[in-house]
């Protein structure tokens, strides 16, 4: 199913970034914006991601959805940003958005396209885990679609942590590991469909609701609430559940102040 990047393949300090997955999506960079192309899936799911995302900042934040820009003042990063999906609309809302993603040519088609639409934000070719060595930190981290992509996922983690301020809000989406989500999201997405390309997810690194919380308390997170993302193949749409998380999903978890 819909996956943004592989973005941050990198386990810590202690390994690169797996070249073999940021080659996949550098492959793809050119066709981020075309609602029609390899990207389709993810144009599909974006309504129903960012109705989510912004429910669960507005309410952490106390922001008012209806204002003009009610995430002024919030400084958010999305991991693995690719074309900038979700980075612009949280520019849109009013926040100072940093999009991270270590394809390099993803990022000059996010900085083409922000610049065509008017908006300023920071793409940066780099990882969770250099901006977390820097020093850096955010009060929302987006963390969509990529840690089912990273060869160390309670390190790369830990990172996300790092880089929120104390009270900070991570949302991170993944896909569950069973039976289903191998024939919708490998077998339907890449094969049948053809929505990517073959080879883009590997079953065995999903990661179920479960142990996906595990990771996240591990990290030093608090997780607080968990959807589903279902799609509707009548209707060709997606929506929130919050009973159905047996293929692609999403969780919220705070920093501790």
């Amino acid at each position: 199913m819909p996956t943004d990047t592989a973005t941050n393949t990198s386990p810590g300090a202690a390994g690169p970034t797996d070249p073999a997955e940021i080659a996949k999506f550098e492959a793809m960079a050119a066709e981020w914006w075309n609602p029609e192309g390899k990207f389709k899936p993810l144009h599909m799911l974006n309504p129903c991601r960012l109705e989510y995302i912004t429910q669960q900042i507005a309410g952490e934040f106390d922001r008012d959805l209806s204002a003009p820009k009610p995430f002024a003042g919030l400084r958010i990063l999305d991991i693995g940003c690719g074309g900038g999906l979700l980075s612009e609309p949280m520019a849109r809302l009013g926040a100072d958005v940093v999009g991270a993603d270590p394809a390099p040519r993803n990022i000059p088609v996010a900085r083409i396209h922000a610049e065509q639409s008017g908006l300023q934000i920071d793409y940066r070719v780099t990882t969770a885990e250099e901006l977390a060595a820097a020093g850096e930190q955010f009060d929302v981290v987006l963390n969509m679609e990529v840690v089912e992509h990273v060869p160390d996922p309670a390190a790369y983690l830990a990172a996300c942590r790092a880089l929120l301020k104390p009270g900070g809000l991570m949302v991170c989406s993944t896909i569950n590991r069973n039976p289903k989500s191998f024939v919708m999201a490998i077998v339907g997405a890449e094969y049948v469909m053809r929505w990517l390309p073959k080879g883009t997810h590997e079953w065995k690194k999903f990661i179920t609701p479960d142990e996906l919380y595990d990771l996240i308390r591990g990290a030093g997170l608090e997780p607080m609430d968990r959807k589903g993302f279902v799609f509707n193949p009548l209707g060709w749409s997606w929506s929130l559940s919050d009973r159905d998380l047996s293929v692609n999903y999403v969780t919220a978890s705070v920093r501790p102040a």
